[in-house]
């Protein structure tokens, strides 16, 4: 086929069901990643509900314990591998291009392939709840002997989806890569890149550091479980706490690549509504790469509580210290470019503000927690469920969130509504912190986590934060409401939605067309 014929052909989108299963256009499969990101949103917020639910009142109300361990793992597990990282993927897959100029993605089908083994993982994770047995109960942690001695043989099902979701990450992890080392439009340096490209072109690497090791740990763990190997067994010479250190060795890391694009996120919306630039660019740069840098070596601030030689405690209590100093200066620079700017208070800046403060919050309570002597008070409590959910939900989801309301007018060409979306801002500020906050006493009081029942003195604050969950779960109801009212039609915007709004992607008219820049911008 010749060129000119191929140019041709390729400029009519084709239709129906063909298009989105064998479309290797980056525009679709971010538009794929982010409905199934939705979809496993509203799944693992269903689970969350199940846990709220039976924790409402003190004793087994509505659901078995062993129903409810298998409702902690998925949940977890479907948060962080179902919801989380394929939303910031399909923000990735679908801005990405459009802010360093280039066509397309620079692996459009491998970009399929990463996304369409997504569904057929959390299938078989999700049918596994329906074998004899039930589905994992381990938590999303896994630990051995829990997924190994005394784990049902649905273990099987979980690890597969673990390593297909795996693949998938680090398919995506190259793609990105490629993309924004080979293919930057002329005149685009690394020291212009949008900050959101920069994080993710960090978090990137990161996934291709850390997920092979994942899929080493899951690996030893089936065979622990079906071929009678003893790597995490300590009768037979293997050792139950070395699983703790490959896993969290995967999986601090893995939390910053929760957090990472988020930041990035953040430092996009923020100048945007200050009308400002955003303040200290080439430190936010370093401060990522140095978070990224560090996040490899505090992994064991999860296991103080293991008989750690205590130079080992010293040494994860310091560098977990010194990781929230880089995430310090990011909150700095966010707060400097506010500063006098002249702010408007749009959908995403409400997002972006909740971000910036809770966000902090949740650093704090991390902080406490990195303080070796109080973690064995901390450790297993519901402080720790209150610190991780402030820097997940307040920070990874609502940065989500404010990325959604601040590129859907691009992506559809109408102006979502606003009051809708205000009341859905507001909802879920005051709820989630009704959800959260008040776990953070229950915690210090010593109400241990991944518990169905719990004594009686902690009553009046579990049914709080139930009546905030279930708010707070309803409450993205409206969510959905908004981008199908957004999708279905609306006020038309114009190519720059946003008048603070910098970067290659507001040149482009929205909705964004179906092919964009084919001829590479200049970049001055």
């Amino acid at each position: 086929m010749t060129t000119l014929a191929e140019s041709h052909h390729h400029h009519h989108a084709p239709t129906g069901l063909k298009r989105w299963l064998f479309t290797t256009n980056h525009k679709d499969i971010g538009t794929l990643y982010l409905l199934f990101a939705l979809l496993m949103f509203l799944t693992g917020g269903a689970m969350a509900l199940v846990i709220r639910a039976e924790l409402f009142q003190p004793g087994l109300q509505f659901v078995e314990p062993h129903f409810f361990n298998q409702m902690t793992t998925v949940h977890g597990l479907i948060m962080v591998f179902g919801a989380v990282m394929p939303a910031f993927t399909g923000l990735a897959n679908w801005m990405i291009p459009m802010m360093i100029g280039a066509p397309d993605m620079a692996l459009p089908r491998m970009n399929n392939w990463s996304f369409w083994i997504l569904p057929f993982a959390f299938f078989i994770l999700l049918m596994s709840l329906f074998m004899e047995g039930g589905g994992p109960a381990f938590g999303w942690t896994f630990y051995a002997p829990l997924s190994t001695t005394y784990s049902n043989d649905n273990t099987a099902l979980f690890v597969f989806a673990v390593h297909i979701m795996g693949i998938s990450s680090i398919m995506g992890a190259i793609n990105v890569i490629v993309t924004i080392v080979n293919m930057r439009a002329p005149g685009m340096t690394y020291m212009k890149l949008p900050l959101f490209v920069w994080t993710w072109l960090i978090t990137a690497f990161l996934l291709i550091a850390v997920m092979p090791v994942l899929a080493g740990a899951v690996t030893m763990v089936l065979t622990d479980k079906y071929f009678g190997t003893d790597f995490f067994n300590a009768a037979g010479g293997g050792d139950p706490v070395m699983f703790q250190h490959i896993f969290w060795f995967f999986g601090h890391p893995e939390v910053y690549i929760m957090i990472l694009p988020a930041f990035g996120v953040i430092s996009t919306i923020i100048p945007a509504f200050s009308r400002k630039k955003l303040f200290g660019y080439a430190s936010m740069v370093y401060a990522t790469a140095s978070i990224a840098f560090l996040s490899f070596i505090v992994w064991a601030h999860h296991m103080f509580t293991t008989g750690m030689p205590l130079a080992g405690e010293l040494f994860f209590m310091y560098s977990t210290m010194l990781i929230s100093v880089p995430t310090g200066v990011k909150v700095f620079n966010w707060v400097a470019t506010m500063w006098r700017g002249s702010i408007s208070f749009e959908v995403p800046m409400l997002f972006s503000i909740a971000f910036i403060v809770l966000f902090t919050l949740g650093g704090f309570s991390g902080l406490m927690l990195a303080i070796t002597p109080v973690d064995f008070q901390y450790h297993d409590t519901y402080f720790v469920v209150a610190h991780f959910h402030y820097v997940l939900v307040t920070g990874a989801v609502f940065s989500i969130m404010a990325g959604a309301y601040y590129w859907l007018p691009k992506w559809t060409g109408n102006m979502y509504h606003i009051g809708l979306a205000k009341t859905h801002f507001w909802l879920s500020l005051i709820s989630v912190n009704i959800l959260f906050f008040p776990m953070h006493f229950v915690g210090l009081a010593g109400m241990p986590r991944r518990i169905p029942d719990y004594a009686l003195q902690f009553a009046d604050f579990n049914a709080l934060i139930s009546v905030g969950g279930f708010a707070f779960g309803l409450s993205q109801l409206l969510f959905v409401a908004v981008v199908y009212k957004c999708a279905k039609g609306g006020e038309k915007v114009p190519a720059k939605v946003w008048d603070g709004a910098e970067g290659l992607e507001w040149e482009v008219a929205s909705p964004a067309p179906y092919h964009t820049f084919s001829e590479p911008p200049e970049v001055k």
